[in-house]
This record gives structure tokens, C-alpha cells and sequence, in this order.
């Protein structure tokens, strides 16, 4: 007797699986496959992907663009500094440890962390054009910043070369004051350049952010006015 005839005699339900198997993988290749896309269905799909990408990609941005370059640079344009450079005057610089004695510091590499070392330097300036002088041409004494807000990260900042150039009590370097705060004194200041941050760092994110949710509103959502159903006109007969 063969082995298949003594595995059925030993097994009888041998025959009814190998039937359900066979059933099972004919019905397996009968299955229709998935219809494919169109062409237009593919062009809807990327296109729905990088709209949503761009969407997400440049709100996010704005997250991070706005404190670290948007925000600075407006308060730089609204400081109102001198378009021409005045001379500056180091009239004293102060090193500070702790905390609370260092609220503030004229360069900081940083802005986020607490401060526990801090530089203050303090500048004479002479006046710009028809601003009224103080002290036979010069302004009031001021504090030096290395930006609107005094802070920032290498290679734009680097406080080491910044304390060293400017530190020195009686160095002379041209400067702009703000005219709104004069108490106020920045070694360089480009107000083309601000300008060009808000316009990359904010306007152009935010409107590809705008764009991009129209144009995925417009495509899966139904922005059409929808028409209420015209009223039916009763006759009202008198009841006589």
C-alpha cells in the first residue's frame, strides 16, 4: 500500500483539509486584485501631500523664526536707530557674577539659559544731525549692546571677541543709539537687513502656511454656498 493511502487510513480527516486547502488557494487566485489609480487620481494624491507638507513645514517654522529672528528684528526697526554711524566712547566696563546681579549683559551667547556671568559696558556717543547735544557734542551715557537684545548664537555672536574690542575704557568705534530709548547703543545696525528677516523668517512662511490650507480647503472641502430650498407659495382661500 502506498504512504498517501496509509496516512488516509490512519488520518481520515486527512483528505477534507487537503480539500479545504486546495478550495482556499483557488479561491486566493480568483480574488480580484485592487483597482489602480488613474492618472488623475495619483496627480490629486502628490498633490495633496505636498500641499499638507508645506503647510505643515512652514507653520512649524514660524514657531521658531518668529522669537529667535522675527521679534528681534521688529524691535530693532521700532528702536529707530541712526542711519549714520556716531563715534563711541568706552567710558567703563563691569564684570558680574551671580544671578541676580546680572539682568542684563552686553553680549551673551544665548538667550534662553539663566545668566550667572555678565558684561556691562557703558559708552559716551556724540550726537547725530540735529539731535540736540549733551556734554559739548556728546549724548548721554549709554550701554552697549551687541544687539537689540543683547544676546545671540556663534558665528553671528561671539562675546569673547565682542568684550575684547569694545571693553577696553577709552576705545573709540563708530555705533548707533536709538533715538526712541538713547540709553541705548548698538555697534552695527543695517535696517535693509531687519527688514529682509521679517520678510523671510515671517511673510513668506506665512504665506505659503495660507496658501497651502486654501488650496487644500478648496480641494477636499465643498466651500460652496449652499442653497436653501426655495419656499412653496400657499394660496390661503377664504372659508366661506
Amino acid at each position: 500500500m502506498k504512504g498517501g493511502s496509509s496516512e488516509l487510513l490512519l488520518d481520515p480527516e486527512a483528505e477534507l483539509r487537503k480539500q479545504k486547502l486546495l478550495h482556499l488557494t483557488a479561491q486566493a487566485a480568483k480574488k480580484p486584485k485592487p483597482p489602480q489609480r488613474t492618472l488623475r487620481q495619483k496627480i490629486w494624491f502628490y498633490a495633496t501631500s505636498f500641499f499638507t507638507m508645506s503647510a505643515v513645514s512652514a507653520g512649524s517654522s514660524l514657531l521658531f523664526l518668529v522669537p529667535l529672528y522675527v521679534d528681534p528684528a521688529i524691535s530693532t526697526l521700532v528702536a529707530d536707530f541712526t542711519p549714520e554711524p556716531v563715534t563711541c566712547t568706552t567710558t567703563r566696563r563691569e564684570d558680574h557674577s551671580g544671578i541676580f546681579n546680572c539682568t542684563w549683559s552686553s553680549c551673551r551667547e544665548g538667550c534662553t539659559s539663566d545668566m550667572f556671568h555678565c558684561t556691562h559696558i557703558y559708552v559716551n556717543y556724540t550726537t547725530y544731525g540735529n539731535d540736540s547735544a549733551v556734554d559739548d557734542g556728546e549724548g548721554p551715557e549709554a550701554v552697549l549692546l551687541v544687539n537689540i537684545k543683547g544676546c545671540g548664537y556663534p558665528p553671528d555672536v561671539l562675546c569673547s571677541n565682542f568684550s575684547k574690542h569694545y571693553g577696553d575704557v577709552g576705545a573709540e568705534f563708530p555705533c548707533y543709539y536709538s533715538r526712541q530709548n538713547r540709553s541705548v547703543v548698538m555697534r552695527h545696525y543695517d535696517r535693509d537687513r531687519q527688514v529682509e528677516v521679517i520678510i523671510n523668517y515671517f511673510a513668506i512662511p506665512f504665506v505659503i502656511t495660507v496658501v497651502t490650507s486654501v488650496v487644500l480647503c478648496v480641494m477636499h472641502c465643498d466651500c460652496r454656498r449652499s442653497q436653501a430650498p426655495p419656499l412653496r407659495r400657499t394660496r390661503i382661500h377664504d372659508q366661506r
